[in-house]
């Protein structure tokens, strides 16, 4: 199952009311399927990320969401970019993404990481911990997780993590994906490689030769064809017909995080700006090839910070991205 070119809801902060957000949600899921998106994400996030505002901005919660988008779709796949493992226990994790496949006729992806909002954490009551903690409840999560979706019924006790030959029934199917997101070379691309259909990494485009080295690498630890995990890249993306408009988005996108771009060099500019895409069409096309797609990479994950509501930017990257990636699967 490829998922070549997936679209992301960013931000939940523009509508005047709540009672006006799931239509717009709805409308921009819509409005992705048209444009030939294959997969529809959301953040797994409860407090809302520094790229888009203050934290105490309106955020929904990630699997709620989901379920009720797959009402309003029909063709694209469903998933997180990804989900906390912290924040669930992992069989009712495996119980939930199970649901979301079955109400969404088969079109559900499980994406999963390690954790790194510490902020939420703590306001949410979930344990941190620290990084090697956190990587230690991902592997054992896997161990519950992965077998429920195949509709075993684990046995586990772990350090983090236990189950007692959990139920997980109706399923749709024995090989719902798995998706594993981050920038580690060592413990996510390992985990990756081990377990997962897709791969999909965030890093500055300069820092991607050696991060898809590193994949090649762990593919071979584990005696794995690396052709066989799917690798898509995390594309912030801010696209116009007019160029300057669009780098101007990027500016306001990175002001509200405390990245004042007027302030720095040269050097320190290309470095804060790297592993973002703003532009016309020709220019981002041309830079995804070069610095991306020309790696090795297959699929593109696009993150429209500065206009994912508007319909028209929609279909525009629809029409950009569609034949970089192949034809809609």
């Amino acid at each position: 199952m490829s998922i070549g070119l997936g679209y992301h809801i960013p931000y939940f902060n523009h509508t005047a009311t709540p009672g006006e957000l799931f239509p717009a949600l709805a409308a921009q899921a819509a409005a992705a399927e048209a444009a030939g998106f294959d997969l529809v994400t959301t953040m797994d996030h409860f407090h809302q990320p520094p790229l888009v505002g203050p934290s105490t901005g309106p955020m929904l919660e990630a699997y709620t969401l989901l379920g009720a988008l797959a009402a309003v779709t029909s063709r694209v796949r469903l998933g997180t970019m990804v989900t906390g493992n912290t924040y669930r226990n992992p069989a009712l994790l495996a119980k939930m993404v199970t649901t979301l496949d079955v109400i969404s006729g088969g079109r559900a992806l499980l994406g999963l990481g390690a954790g790194w909002h510490e902020e939420e954490h703590r306001g949410y009551g979930f344990e941190f911990g620290t990084l090697v903690d956190r990587f230690g409840r991902l592997a054992e999560s896997l161990e519950i997780v992965l077998p429920m979706l195949r509709g075993e019924r684990p046995v586990f006790h772990g350090r983090f993590h236990r189950a007692e030959g959990a139920i997980n029934e109706p399923r749709m199917r024995d090989d719902l994906p798995l998706l594993i997101g981050g920038g580690g070379e060592k413990r996510t691309f390992g985990l990756a490689a081990r377990h997962a259909s897709h791969l999909n990494i965030i890093c500055p485009t300069a820092e991607l030769p050696r991060k898809m080295a590193a994949v090649r690498a762990r593919c071979a630890e584990v005696g794995r064809d690396p052709a066989t995990l799917e690798v898509s890249f995390a594309t912030p993306l801010i696209l116009d017909e007019d160029g300057d408009r669009a780098r101007k988005l990027l500016e306001e996108v990175l002001g509200r995080a405390g990245v004042e771009l007027s302030q720095l060099s040269g050097a320190e500019r290309e470095a804060a700006t790297d592993r973002f895409f703003a532009g016309t069409p020709e220019e981002v096309a041309e830079r995804l090839r070069d610095r991306v797609l020309g790696l090795g990479v297959t699929g593109l994950m696009v993150n429209m910070l500065a206009n994912a509501h508007d319909p028209a930017a929609i279909a525009l990257a629809g029409r950009t991205l569609r034949p970089l990636v192949g034809a809609a699967v």
